[in-house]
């Protein structure tokens, strides 16, 4: 284990302090500019986008984040007081070495000069008739239209909405189904404007729950309560760093087609909770500080 894991740190974290979604999605706009700038391909990007949905601890992320440079880090990863650097050349060699590839793999293909650096003609520039494709799926999923599109999607996706979970987040979800081969494991999905391919994973007490329809709850209910979550909670609104919305099989035996959906919100000053069926039926108030 690295002599950092654990050691007591300023402000009383350390890299094994659990990390909160406030700390994933910063970690997750870190990995999105270093996709940005070049720092990642794009399978590594999906891999760290994975492995910090999951995260457990602030020590977790930034082993996802400690080779990137540029963006500032998330101020918590920063107070566990682990180097994020990179070697810049590398960076420069590696962008450097990708276009003149591309200079050569383009001039090889389509050039009609002496050299790849001559120019005078430019096949690019001529028309091609190929018209843009503009993609349209839903990205503001706290919403009427996103959260209708998102189980529009996973239903052309999949056929069905069936599954064991799905945690909704303002421009993300992650979905978890039944490994149809084998029902001791589930497939989780991540979806960012469209289903990222499945991570496989033994299941967490298999048999306590069975998949239901996640899709038959009441939208339009759920929208209400999300927007009036913090006003519910006794929270500021201005205080709320992450909410999140969870769906899941309720664990009624009387009603096996029943679900319990959960609306989640944090802050600087504590977290909340309202749990409710899916007809929007209260079932739980969870105020901050267990008041």
């Amino acid at each position: 284990m690295a002599k950092w894991l654990g050691a007591p740190l300023g402000g009383g974290l350390t890299t094994a302090t659990r990390a909160k979604d406030a700390d994933r999605q910063e970690a997750f706009t870190l990995l999105d500019d270093a996709l940005g700038d070049g720092q990642l391909s794009g399978e590594e990007h999906r891999e760290r986008i994975s492995k910090a949905t999951n995260a457990v601890t602030l020590g977790d992320l930034k082993q996802l984040v400690s080779d990137l440079q540029g963006s500032p880090a998330p101020k918590r990863l920063r107070a566990t007081g682990f180097p994020l650097q990179a070697s810049r050349w590398r960076v420069v060699a590696a962008f450097a070495g990708t276009m003149l590839l591309g200079v050569f793999i383009g001039w090889g293909l389509y050039g009609n000069t002496r050299s790849p650096l001559d120019f005078t003609t430019d096949p690019g520039a001529k028309p091609d008739g190929i018209a843009p494709v503009v993609l349209t799926p839903p990205t503001q999923l706290h919403s009427l239209g996103g959260l209708s599109g998102l189980m529009e999607q996973a239903r052309k996706r999949f056929g069905d909405t069936v599954g064991l979970r799905m945690v909704i987040y303002p421009t993300y979800a992650v979905y978890d189904r039944l490994d149809p081969s084998d029902e001791r494991r589930k497939l989780t999905y991540d979806y960012r404007g469209g289903w990222d391919d499945p991570r496989v994973s033994a299941r967490s007490g298999a048999g306590d729950t069975m998949p239901a329809d996640l899709g038959k709850f009441d939208v339009t209910r759920t929208v209400g309560i999300m927007r009036g979550a913090a006003e519910t909670l006794h929270m500021k609104p201005s205080d709320v760093t992450s909410t999140y919305l969870t769906i899941e099989p309720a664990r009624d035996p009387m009603k096996p087609e029943a679900l319990t959906l959960s609306v989640n919100l944090s802050s600087d000053f504590g977290s909340g909770s309202i749990t409710f069926a899916g007809d929007g039926t209260i079932k739980r108030m969870s105020l901050p500080g267990g008041n």
